[in-house]
């Protein structure tokens, strides 16, 4: 079962495991790269997922973790300038 991510309105932290839903939930308003730091550390910390080469986020069964596409759409890159 692979891991899901999903943007959060009003969460308290930038990103909270959520084991019932196996899911990662992010604050919607957080800076993209601090919830990205954020998911690698969940995922490969806590959860034991392997790391992967170009920083691309690994499920612990090794299957790559897709990013909400609302996430996707607010990159590092858009946020400088």
């Amino acid at each position: 079962m692979c891991i899901h991510i999903a943007l959060t309105e009003g969460l308290t932290g930038l990103a909270v495991w959520d084991p019932d839903e196996v899911r990662i939930r992010v604050a919607s308003d957080a800076p993209v790269r601090d919830v990205l730091r954020e998911l690698r550390d969940i995922l490969i910390i806590d959860l034991g997922a392997p790391t992967a080469r170009c920083g691309q986020l690994r499920c612990f069964c090794g299957m790559r973790v897709e990013l909400p596409e609302e996430l996707l759409l607010r990159c590092p890159a858009a946020e400088a300038g």
